[in-house]
């Protein structure tokens, strides 16, 4: 498709952080393809396959680590981008890179980090990955980083709308390079954010069935899923049970889709330049008000049934409790870290307790109960409940 006057332009980017001088040719890529490849490259990203999205350290081999839901984020992203005219390669370096910077065991670990850096700025995973991303993961001689562009910085750290207040993390980021946190990002960025919550919405409600967490009745509950799954019926009237569940999860993907593709085609009527979406002191794409209201019904849902599940917050509990004692052996004793970390250890606070917990951050499930097991003789049991 044409690319569409508001759409970012690779050929118009604001650059990089860092002056790139590499001899020879660099072939057809635009810099935004560069940068979806340095994202899918890099070690952090492919550390994502053994981090937790809903359950923590999985033993089954067919639950969403945040290494498939990014993937899947980003295949509905470059779907959005396609039919909005926008640049597909930026909104999928977007749907990649945004969740590098949780920690193990998703948000209780990040929950965990919170608490122990209060005393130094705090933790928040969205700040971590950019943090990640311009500064930790340094694969290149001549700069620090993956020196992405611009407009790729701006909307990892936008893409949920302008930021009021940075944390640590991302305004050190800012004061180097600064993104303009107070305005609206560009339509990659939000078309980026609607498509992690298309992607969570669904793909959560699948790993909750197999995993016996939600059930058809529970599913019923909702008006515009029990329709839908009506709809399902008449279609496939004998098709297993299962297959119908996952039809509906398909079919519900369809519907959120297609809601933001209108609803975002007539917010940007008019309009000829990224400027103006920048401009336009709201957000553009999501989702169409009765859509929206549905679908925080689904989010308040899912955190009733699901995410705070009693068997969850029991294995989150025990998750916090393995970062929380990482987090405290490695401040009493810094050379329990490998001899890289214990090298660039910060000599003072709260630059050490950063650099402890870089180093946590990165870590994957399964890296951080060993860890555990290594300094303590022992890790909690039952982390994983599925």
């Amino acid at each position: 498709m044409e690319r569409a006057p508001y759409a970012a332009d690779p050929a118009s980017s604001r650059g990089r952080e860092f002056a790139e001088n590499r001899e020879g040719a660099r072939g057809p890529r635009s810099e935004f393809q560069r940068d979806r490849d340095r994202i899918i490259h890099s070690i952090s990203f492919r550390r994502l396959r053994s981090k937790t999205q809903v359950f923590i350290s999985p033993d089954g081999d067919h639950y969403r680590t945040r290494l498939t839901h990014s993937i899947e984020v980003a295949q509905i992203g470059r779907v959005l981008a396609r039919e909005l005219g926008l640049d597909e390669d930026l909104t999928e370096a977007l749907c990649l890179g945004h969740d590098i910077g949780h920690p193990p065991f998703g948000h209780a670990g990040e929950k965990a980090l919170e608490e122990a850096m209060g005393h130094a700025g705090g933790y928040d995973h969205n700040a971590q990955g950019i943090r990640t991303l311009a500064r930790l993961e340094s694969p290149y001689p001549d700069h620090i980083g993956l020196n992405l562009t611009w407009e790729t910085l701006e909307g990892l750290a936008k893409h949920n709308g302008p930021v009021g207040a940075a944390n640590w993390a991302l305004a050190d980021i800012d004061q180097a390079f600064p993104l303009e946190l107070g305005d609206w990002p560009s339509l990659e960025a939000q078309v980026a954010a609607v498509a992690d919550d298309i992607a969570y919405d669904n793909h959560d409600i699948d790993d909750g069935l197999r995993a016996g967490f939600l059930d058809l009745d529970d599913l019923m509950e909702l008006d515009f899923l029990a329709d839908q799954f009506r709809r399902v019926e008449q279609r496939f009237p004998n098709a297993p049970r299962d297959i119908q569940l996952r039809e509906l999860v398909r079919s519900q993907i369809g519907l959120m889709v297609n809601d933001v593709i209108e609803h975002t085609r007539a917010n940007v009527a008019g309009m000829d330049s990224i400027e103006q979406v920048r401009g336009a002191g709201k957000r553009l794409a999501g989702f169409s008000n009765d859509f929206a209201t549905e679908e925080r019904r689904l989010k308040k849902f899912m955190y009733q049934r699901l995410y705070y599940h009693p068997e969850q917050i029991g294995t989150a509990e025990k998750a916090r409790d393995v970062i929380a004692r990482l987090f405290v052996a490695y401040q009493q004793d810094p050379t329990a870290m490998p001899d890289d970390w214990v090298e660039r250890l910060p000599p003072g606070e709260p630059d050490k307790s950063r650099h402890i917990a870089d180093f946590i951050a990165g870590m994957t499930d399964r890296f951080a109960i060993q860890q555990c097991r290594k300094i303590y003789g022992r890790a909690p049991e039952g982390l994983s409940n599925v």
